[in-house]
């Protein structure tokens, strides 16, 4: 059984007289320097030259430094700009200012599980990894809630990481949902498998597949979008707050019914084989590479995929429907995040 932890479990005084530095205020940094100063901890922010996000980050009160300024001024260093820039800005800008005895956290276990940020023995590295996007982690700890949080130990050169990393999570909220303890391999290639496999890559893929069946067969794209789109939220808020069980008992029975009958039609024994493969590709380091060089060559393959799944007939519809909707919809793409 994993382990769980709460705010009673957590010793918060560990982070007193230190200073935590948070590089970025994008989604996560943001909820991060947010939380963790208003429970009390002493933040800065570590931001490039120029950054879009320093006025933000002032307006909300804390100190803002360039990244190696903030990385000389942390005691624990917590890094959350994108995966793909850690690995150069460790390099060139913190490690040479992170001393014997200080804590390097991170979000998410890419880096250090595959290698690419290799820290020296002399450091705590540890991590926490909230399990939702940086606003929903900043509105439930301003409503008095907070949202579950794993944690994990890399290198624990003071014997104490585990409490630094309890600490963090329970300034930012996790505490009052839950931590639980995992290790930087499990959660990134869980993490990584969920959105390839489920979350990002099989649930978009499986709903664009739905909605030109439809197409194709003459049916009206505005009808096809409802259909097997836009209702997509509808199931999965009704999963999130009542499980499967919940979600079947608030669906019609002719809709339930179906559900059995078909779903296992469509997700076939080649479809979980191919599952494994990407489970396979993510374990044996293949998406990591494949990852780690497309950055380096100007995500060539990536921006031509970005733009042509702009580009489809499902995603013009959407955005033509969502222009027209009554309420609020995001329209400017970081209102969405």
């Amino acid at each position: 059984m994993v382990n769980k932890y709460y705010d009673s479990d957590c010793n918060f005084a560990m982070l007193d007289g230190k200073t935590v530095a948070v590089l970025g205020f994008g989604s996560q940094g943001h909820a991060h320097a947010m939380n963790l100063k208003e429970s009390g901890a002493n933040v800065v922010v570590g931001l490039r030259p120029g950054s879009a996000h320093t006025a933000k980050a002032e307006a909300a009160g804390l100190k803002v430094m360039g990244i190696e300024e903030a990385a000389e001024a942390g005691d624990i260093v917590m890094i959350l700009m994108p995966d793909e820039l850690q690995a150069q800005i460790y390099r060139e800008q913190v490690e040479k200012h992170m001393k014997p005895g200080n804590v390097l956290a991170f979000a998410h276990g890419f880096n250090i599980h595959y290698n690419q940020i290799v820290p020296s023995k002399d450091l705590d590295v540890i991590m926490i990894a909230p399990k939702g996007p940086g606003h929903t982690v900043r509105s439930q700890y301003v409503e008095g809630k907070g949202v579950p949080s794993l944690i994990a130990v890399y290198q624990d050169a003071s014997g104490k990481a585990k409490d630094y990393a309890l600490a963090y999570a329970s300034g930012i909220g996790a505490g009052r949902a839950g931590i639980l303890e995992t290790t930087f391999k499990e959660e990134t290639e869980t993490d990584l498998f969920g959105e390839q496999a489920v979350l990002c890559g099989g649930v978009c893929a499986l709903m664009e597949a739905g909605f030109n069946t439809l197409v194709e067969a003459g049916y009206k794209p505005e009808n096809a979008y409802f259909e097997c789109i836009h209702e997509m939220k509808l199931i999965v808020d009704l999963i999130f707050n009542a499980g499967f069980e919940g979600m079947r008992y608030s669906i019609s029975d002719t809709a339930e019914y179906g559900d059995y009958m078909t779903g296992k039609r469509i997700i076939t024994d080649s479809v979980k084989a191919e599952m494994k493969q990407v489970l396979t590709e993510i374990q044996d380091g293949t998406f990591a590479k494949n990852w780690i060089l497309e950055n380096q060559v100007g995500r060539t393959m990536f921006n031509a995929a970005r733009a042509a799944h702009a580009g489809t007939l499902a995603a013009k519809t959407g955005r033509e429907l969502r222009a027209k909707m009554g309420w609020k919809q995001a329209q400017n793409l970081d209102e969405a995040k």
